[in-house]
């Protein structure tokens, strides 16, 4: 592999792509895959949903791919015009490139993607390492922002990382031993039982874990005088036992830094998990206001 390329071999970025196309192709509806030119590196969306819809600019987690992240999208496909961006320096078919997690840079990337898409603002939707992007990004360009809706999110108030060391034993072991019950170990705190692992999170997750120079630096926490900027209508939804982004320090600080602000508790859930036909209309319904 070429210095500097976020895969550890030619081999396992076939497999991640080859993985990435079979679960774009089963998303059963029409899309088609757009490249826009930024300072920071070629970026790969794919375009899908109602084109006659809101348009919707759509991030995935960390060390995972749009192709996944639409799976669980599904509930977005009527209502709005999709452009489900693969993060730069992440898994998928976007320059591999790797952006800081400290500082804003995501923020500027977003904006060059949405000015490259040919819009002057966008309504942004993301959870996780996504999550944190969009929260960079309402820092650097509040004005380039319709709504957003942040979900399970990095970037507000992340867990200290002391809290996450029960992932690192069993991932140790799994490196070691390529036993794969200790890589379900390793999911467990996220998901809270093995039960609520799906089959695609845990295909994603070992392609990414085998063969990608995994990033465990999520977006860190934004200012507060940079986001408190961006006064564009946002709903922050947050897991009561989510072990790194916990609910109780989001919704507090969300509340505190975010102008213009709704929150959600997601209760009795972990990092991992479904949502409910009502949460995903709440979704759907925010982000069509106004």
């Amino acid at each position: 592999m070429k210095t500097g390329s976020i895969y550890k071999s030619e081999e396992g970025k076939k497999k991640i792509l080859s993985l990435y196309d079979e679960q774009l192709n089963r998303l059963n509806v029409p899309y088609k895959d757009v490249y826009v030119e930024t300072s920071f590196g070629r970026t790969h969306l794919i375009e899908t949903g109602s084109l006659q819809g809101e348009p919707l600019l759509v991030f995935h987690g960390g060390n995972a791919t749009s192709a996944f992240n639409l799976l669980a999208c599904d509930f977005l496909f009527d209502d709005f015009h999709i452009y489900a961006v693969d993060i730069i320096g992440h898994p998928g078919k976007s320059a591999e490139r790797s952006l800081s997690a400290f500082n804003y840079d995501y923020g500027k990337w977003t904006g060059e993607v949405i000015s490259a898409l040919g819009y002057e603002s966008m309504s942004l939707f993301g959870g996780s390492f996504g999550g944190g992007v969009i929260a960079k990004t309402m820092c650097e360009v509040p004005d380039r922002i319709k709504r957003v809706v942040m979900y399970i999110p990095s970037g507000i108030k992340n867990a200290f990382q002391l809290k996450n060391a029960q992932m690192m034993f069993p991932m140790i072991m799994y490196w070691i031993t390529g036993k794969q019950n200790w890589l379900k170990k390793t999911m467990i705190p996220m998901a809270l039982s093995e039960d609520n692992i799906p089959d695609d999170l845990y295909q994603t997750a070992k392609l990414s874990i085998n063969h990608i120079k995994v990033k465990t630096a999520m977006p860190t926490n934004v200012s507060s005088a940079r986001m408190k900027k961006c006064k564009a209508p946002t709903l922050v939804m947050a897991a009561e036992k989510d072990c790194l982004f916990p609910a109780k320090g989001i919704i507090k600080r969300s509340k505190q830094i975010i102008p213009n602000c709704e929150t959600y508790l997601l209760k009795d859930r972990g990092h991992v998990h479904d949502l409910t036909f009502d949460e995903k209309k709440m979704i759907t319904d925010f982000l069509l206001k106004g």
